[in-house]
């Protein structure tokens, strides 16, 4: 299916500046003799519409709350039609959506209506296709975040037309290929989820339970805890760490404007939040969210490990650690429930005096090394099976992109292997499947 395409028998040169030569039995058409300008208004009651580049235009309600809803002056609105296409102020970036659902849309958007449905599919194709979408460039205007498209510019733009029976052999071909294009994109992320899971269970595992699984345990007799091995020690935070926290002197509005071009990290409670120029500190040491709602959402890490020279504010607990491994350290203090030990509904905080007295196992110094080394290994391993999955994930995306520029533009014809096709393409789930052995030989040849 993917490999070995053929050409067409010939090819014509054109008048497009971006077309270059297509299949002698196509024609071209000017955007406005295939589509037209829809400017219906005074829709109040239909379904507020939204452009996205990802799942073309959709209800708002379906997108969630990640776009300005408009709250007035509806019938001002565009109406759009199933079926429509809308050319959003991204559309330079992303091509021109369809839409999937009838409603109304910012005014600032134009509709347009194909003038067949007959060649309506492949313009869904060619408007998202690589070619196209760099062509936009041509009828863009305005600077930056004020760029849009005027389509009075793109209105005499060329565009391709197939055959009729030849645009659906195109669309049923690229439907199938973006099937199965999916479906190994869905087996690897899904190995990549499982991955990261296997990650998260053997950090649990060796951090709280050892590297011996066969080790006898004890109870602790603290809820949080629960069983840990015999050997271990119960400690409390201040016998492992030094508070360093009277040494953190946050700066004032004035001096972080002024830190833009300043050389050292300058530290919150969840990692680097600036650069600034002096520093305070000048060691490894550990930082720890002292307030925040991440203190209970846990979105983002709470526990870091900072080496050099850095300033801290006050929303982060410095540690020096004095009797522990700082990595080993690191990872139990990250794994801690700190929900008991907060303070505050709103704005939640973990004092100092709370976090120094929370009880944690810990194992003997060098079996803390140990551990760190063991997960060091597993780790690199998990890590390297992500990034070549992430990889080849990425390969499989530009495959498809070079795949529907080459058909959409007649560059490939397959007419052939679309006849050899099934109406519908297989469905599929997001569970791990068989490789795709033709799928990934077309992919390998594409690297040669």
């Amino acid at each position: 299916m993917f490999r070995g395409l053929p050409r067409h028998d010939g090819y014509a040169a054109n008048n497009s500046p971006w077309l270059g030569e297509l299949p002698a039995h196509w024609t071209t058409e000017r955007t406005k003799s295939l589509l037209i300008e829809r400017v219906e208004k005074g829709y109040p009651d239909e379904a507020l519409l939204a452009a996205t580049q990802s799942h073309g235009v959709i209800r708002k309600s379906d997108y969630g709350t990640r776009t300005v809803t408009a709250s007035k002056d509806l019938h001002l609105l565009k109406l759009v039609d199933i079926g429509d296409f809308v050319i959003s102020l991204r559309s330079f970036q992303g091509g021109i959506e369809r839409c999937y659902h009838r409603g109304i849309i910012s005014p600032a958007y134009t509709v347009l209506t194909a003038r067949s449905a007959v060649y309506r599919d492949y313009l869904t194709f060619l408007f998202k296709s690589k070619p196209f979408i760099s062509s936009l460039t041509l009828a863009v205007t305005g600077i930056r975040e004020g760029q849009n498209i005027d389509y009075s510019m793109l209105a005499v733009d060329l565009l391709p037309v197939p055959p009729v029976e030849e645009q659906a052999a195109i669309v049923k071909y690229l439907t199938h290929a973006n099937a199965r294009i999916d479906k190994a994109i869905a087996a690897k992320r899904r190995l990549i989820a499982l991955l990261r899971e296997q990650r998260v269970q053997r950090r649990h595992e060796l951090i709280l339970k050892g590297l011996e699984p066969s080790v006898r345990f004890r109870e602790s007799g603290i809820k949080w805890i629960g069983d840990f091995p015999e050997h271990w020690k119960i400690v409390r935070v201040k016998q492992l760490t030094q508070n360093l926290d009277s040494r953190r002197i946050p700066l004032d509005t004035v001096e972080r404007g002024k830190m833009s071009s300043r050389i050292y990290d300058y530290y919150g409670a969840s990692g680097v939040i600036d650069k600034v120029e002096d520093y305070i500190f000048d060691e490894t040491l550990v930082l720890l969210a002292e307030d925040g709602a991440n203190l209970v959402l846990r979105n983002l890490p709470l526990v870091l490990r900072v080496d050099g020279k850095f300033w801290v504010n006050n929303h982060a607990h410095v540690l020096r650690v004095v009797s522990a491994d700082v990595d080993y350290l690191v990872q139990r203090l990250e794994l801690l429930d700190y929900r008991p030990w907060i303070t505050g509904a709103a704005q939640p905080k973990l004092t100092g005096d709370r976090l120094m007295s929370i009880p944690i196992s810990m194992p003997p110094l060098d079996e803390q090394r140990s551990i760190m080394e063991q997960l060091s290994t597993e780790f690199a391993e998990i890590d390297t099976a992500r990034e070549r999955l992430s990889a080849e994930i990425e390969l499989l995306q530009e495959f498809r992109t070079r795949l529907v520029a080459d058909v959409v533009t007649g560059q490939v014809d397959v007419r052939a292997i679309a006849a050899t096709l099934p109406d519908a393409p297989e469905s599929f789930d997001n569970t791990v499947s068989a490789t795709d052995d033709d799928l990934e030989e077309a992919l390998s040849e594409g690297e040669e």
